[in-house]
């Protein structure tokens, strides 16, 4: 899809990812309607934004909330005009080990990371089938090609991203919608990973990508209505073929590379040693 003149709902726009991906959308001429739920932090980034030259507006959003979701379309629909593009980049972590998990925590793990971007992109569909134009990208993880202790739900909430994404994009082809996956491994400078390691380097099989890297994929998929895009380095690249090919063999080689010792580290949030 041609990305510019078109206008695009972004989630979890004000920090992180958020930012990198809302600029570079910008910088390919999409208006934004940014949502997140911090009003102060989304300020920031619209403004950060229109010094680039974009066109944007904040709209504080719970995408936890139904309500919210739909005043997110609609107010976007009312300040810029019919979405053409949404990007569900919104998403909640917290390692752990799985029985000691609060309950609570289950429940906003799988409804901020899955629920609110079937929801959200029911809303928004619609209006793209009718118009014969748009296009969906789920920001996944690699945590949802493969196993990743530890972060059970997380894992879990981003296998199902993928299984939507896959599944929604051979139903909505025949209208000329496209919906793309982008799966991002540890991602260095931003991020939630960035947050609770606290600059630690993981091992070598799962080295670290840039935020930039990760917002040219989420272009790169609309323009070339690419299906999935794994953006990691190392063998983490291809973790997609191993795990397809041998589970067992993908989480020997993860064991022994201490990639799983790296993850019981972030239940403690401790990375001294």
């Amino acid at each position: 899809m041609e990305l510019r003149g078109s206008i695009g709902i972004l989630t979890g726009a004000s920090r992180g990812l958020g930012v990198y991906i809302a600029e570079a959308l910008t910088r390919k001429g999409v208006a934004l309607a940014l949502a997140a739920r911090s009003d102060d932090d989304l300020k920031e980034t619209q403004v950060h934004i229109e010094r680039l030259g974009g066109r944007a507006v904040s709209i504080p959003t719970d995408v936890g909330k139904i309500a919210d979701l739909q005043a997110l379309v609609e107010t976007t629909e009312k300040e810029l005009g019919p979405v053409d593009l949404l990007v569900n980049n919104a998403g909640v972590e917290k390692y752990a080990h799985y029985q000691e998990v609060e309950l609570e925590v289950i429940e906003k793990t799988l409804r901020v990371n899955l629920w609110a971007p079937e929801v959200l992109t029911r809303l928004v569909l619609p209006g793209m089938i009718e118009r014969r134009r748009g296009h969906i990208v789920n920001v996944a993880s690699v945590a949802g090609k493969t196993a990743v202790p530890y972060n059970s739900i997380y894992s879990s909430s981003k296998h199902g991203l993928v299984g939507f994404s896959w599944s929604l994009r051979e139903e909505v082809k025949p209208y000329h919608v496209g919906v793309s996956v982008v799966c991002p491994g540890f991602v260095s400078d931003s991020g939630m990973f960035h947050r609770w390691s606290r600059g630690a380097k993981p091992p070598s099989v799962s080295r670290p990508v840039s935020p930039e890297k990760v917002a040219d994929a989420v272009v790169r998929a609309v323009e070339a209505d690419k299906a999935e895009i794994i953006v990691a380095r190392g063998l983490t690249k291809i973790v997609d073929v191993t795990h397809a090919i041998s589970p067992a063999l993908t989480t020997a080689i993860a064991r022994r590379s201490g990639a799983y010792t790296f993850l019981r580290k972030g239940t403690r949030s401790d990375f001294r040693g």
